[in-house]
């Protein structure tokens, strides 16, 4: 008998790394319905097409709310139980904050694809406080809701029938916050669409949402020092400052598409990667363009890239240590074999991630 099968994600609202392994769900089960909590069809329409999306009682509230998710977290754990699977036989998250906590009936299985466990709630609370600024009185305010939100996460987390880590970071985080020990299947990659080059055009490369904890501030500071040409290709609400600090040597070139982004993957210097990742899909572009990456070492990063292989580390998210870095990738540069570096990045394709996927559903 056909299995009915349901996806469902925490938002639609940008298209990032966690929206790339959801397309590939949906292309792999183009039946599915793609149930989530707020939904932006200007935005991901193109990719996510409303006619197959069902959306939670939170996409009625007017656009100045729904812009403003961050004030919606305390009432997001009820949203999401909301949503109703009793139709199915199989629902398969693709979860960072709360669709791991649907809840469905006895008679249907719920396999969750873990990008990482809620970070600002967990491993990230203070770092979450900082970057928003808050006053004494909010992280109080915000404090408290957050306790509350982590108590429902914790009791949360035992309504999925199976776990998937995307990496064995959030392998890790899953282990300490809610006791569970899943299986890796790392997240798709779709290396068909870059072909490795050893020539280059002399520029460095970063491909990022500009929003604080990507650290692209830190890299503008450092190419702001070193002179060198660094081309960033990528959007976010932290624009508008970083191109304000930025030298001529330095060029902000907004999204681009998948195809124009390969271009730039394939003619540039090196990757570079100055943020922490749950698996970090684009550094495993750079290298099926057969590029080195130069990255921080923490989260997924440290699965994929080798030192003197297809890369280089910094240990501490400093100008300095980030500068370092990169003369020793530079002093290495002609020893990085583009067809090496190919080769570790079809390690994590999107082939392999489809047939993985597919034999845990058949167990279901």
């Amino acid at each position: 008998m056909t299995k009915k099968i349901a996806l469902v994600h925490d938002f639609l609202l940008k298209l990032g790394g966690a929206e790339r392994v959801l397309k590939v769900l949906a292309d792999m089960f183009p039946e599915a319905p793609i149930y989530t909590l707020l939904y932006d069809e200007e935005k991901v329409g193109d990719v996510f097409p409303k006619e197959r999306v069902i959306t939670s009682h939170l996409q009625r509230y007017p656009q100045y709310i729904r812009n403003r998710q961050k004030y919606l977290f305390p009432i997001m754990p009820r949203a999401v139980e909301k949503l109703d699977f009793s139709e199915f036989d199989l629902v398969i998250s693709s979860n960072s904050a709360y669709t791991h906590g649907i809840i469905t009936n006895s008679d249907t299985k719920h396999i969750c694809y873990c990008h990482s466990p809620m970070r600002y709630a967990w491993d990230w609370t203070h770092e979450y406080f900082k970057e928003q600024g808050f006053g004494s009185f909010k992280k109080l305010l915000v404090g408290n809701l957050l306790k509350k939100v982590r108590m429902w996460d914790k009791i949360a987390s035992d309504r999925a029938d199976q776990y998937i880590a995307n990496s064995n970071t959030v392998k890790n985080r899953l282990m300490k916050y809610y006791r569970v020990d899943a299986p890796v299947i790392y997240p798709p990659v779709d290396i068909k669409r870059f072909y490795p080059k050893k020539k280059h055009e002399d520029f460095f490369l970063i491909v990022s949402t500009l929003t604080p904890y990507k650290k692209i501030d830190m890299a503008v500071k450092l190419f702001n020092k070193i002179n060198k040409h660094l081309i960033i290709i990528g959007d976010g609400p932290q624009r508008g400052y970083l191109e304000s600090i930025a030298k001529p040597n330095i060029a902000f070139m907004g999204f681009k598409s998948d195809k124009e982004t390969a271009e730039y993957y394939e003619n540039c210097r090196g990757f570079i990667f100055p943020g922490e990742e749950d698996f970090g899909i684009t550094p495993v572009e750079a290298m099926a363009a057969g590029k080195p990456v130069l990255a921080y070492r923490k989260g997924g990063v440290t699965e994929t890239v080798i030192e003197r292989k297809n890369g280089e580390f910094f240990d501490k998210q400093t100008v300095p240590a980030m500068e370092d870095a990169l003369g020793r990738m530079m002093l290495y540069e002609d020893k990085y074999q583009p067809l090496k570096i190919r080769e570790r990045a079809n390690q994590f394709s999107t082939e392999k991630f489809k047939r993985k996927i597919s034999a845990l559903v058949r167990n279901y």
